[in-house]
């Protein structure tokens, strides 16, 4: 069996963040490797966690896809933390034919 390649992708900003939202737990990289990448919950104490947890690390800005009703919550509160929020519709990237490169499930 050969060896599995890890993507990269080059880095534009390195003040910003991704979020993957989701209805349980929110995972946020603020990098490419697994110990960039920290889980979070979704009550309003996990939000406010994750939100200082950004701010600690230097990230003024933030991608989030707008999943269900699951962002909302979260985009309020890293807006009132006056962190920019970039928010994605799934809709335009849903059908792109591509292979997953996130971490998490490699």
């Amino acid at each position: 069996m050969g060896r599995k390649k890890k993507a990269t992708m080059a880095i534009i900003n390195l003040d910003c963040a991704g979020i993957d939202v989701g209805s349980k737990t929110h995972h946020v990289a603020i990098g490419q490797s697994m110990s960039d990448v920290k889980e979070f919950g979704v009550y309003a104490e996990d939000l406010t966690a994750l939100a200082n947890w950004l701010k600690s690390k230097g990230i003024t800005s933030v991608a989030m896809e707008s999943t269900g009703m699951y962002w909302q919550n979260l985009f309020i509160k890293l807006m009132n933390a006056g962190i920019h929020v970039i928010l994605t519709a799934g809709k335009f990237t849903k059908y792109i034919n591509r292979k997953k490169t996130n971490p998490l499930f490699r």
